[in-house]
């Protein structure tokens, strides 16, 4: 059983006020390209999210080698994060099944997205784990917003592709709904984890891995 919750962080600091507004940036530009279409908007949201993992991955590791430090299992779950991601957005590819113009879509804004994230990081770590921790929770919005209307009958509940099947381990008769709430999930648990990060940041503690 699920035991989700729509959860928000407050903005009390100014890290946390930069970061809500550049989250709400992003969430303007997705608005304006897709407004209530559920299936494509996921897939540029996932394009989206599938950055930020691998991007601070990536420094993680840099900074690891520099001080000959170990990590004590950041790196993983980061790039764990960023493929739980990567799966979401080729689940959501065969459900919408793009044009090859929004796919060129998917590759400016991910294009763009690489290298806005790398200079946030690089900036401000904290930020950067925040403005995730507050796309997520966007995303879980969203997703919940998706849910409803397949459970009001206005999105049609399909079968499930069979990679979310595969990926989630479901059953071969599941549906759309199932899927969605398996991905909600998921980005309920990155939600979380982002802003325990950016916390941990601020008291100047690395976060234990956690699994």
């Amino acid at each position: 059983m699920s035991n989700f919750k729509l959860t928000h962080r407050n903005t009390t600091k100014l890290s946390e006020h930069v970061a809500y507004k550049i989250t709400q940036f992003l969430k303007l530009i997705l608005n304006a390209f897709y407004g209530k279409k559920y299936a494509k908007r996921a897939v540029i949201l996932e394009t989206i999210a599938a950055v930020p993992g691998m991007v601070a991955g990536m420094f993680n590791h840099l900074k690891a080698l520099r001080k000959m430090k170990d990590d004590e299992g950041w790196i993983k779950e980061l790039l764990s994060e960023a493929e739980n991601e990567r799966m979401h957005l080729m689940i959501f590819l065969d459900i919408a099944k793009p044009s090859w113009i929004e796919r060129t879509l998917v590759f400016l804004g991910q294009a763009v997205f690489v290298v806005v994230y790398s200079i946030i990081y690089i900036f401000s770590s904290k930020i950067a784990h925040r403005v995730v921790g507050y796309f997520e929770e966007e995303a879980c919005k969203s997703y919940t917003e998706y849910l409803e209307k397949i459970e009001s009958g206005e999105v049609e509940n399909v079968s499930a592709p069979q990679i979310a099947i595969d990926y989630y381990q479901l059953s071969e008769d599941a549906l759309l709904h199932d899927v969605i709430l398996r991905i909600r999930d998921d980005e309920a648990k990155h939600r979380d984890r982002n802003h325990s990060f950016a916390d941990a940041y601020e008291s100047n503690e690395l976060p234990a891995h956690h699994l």
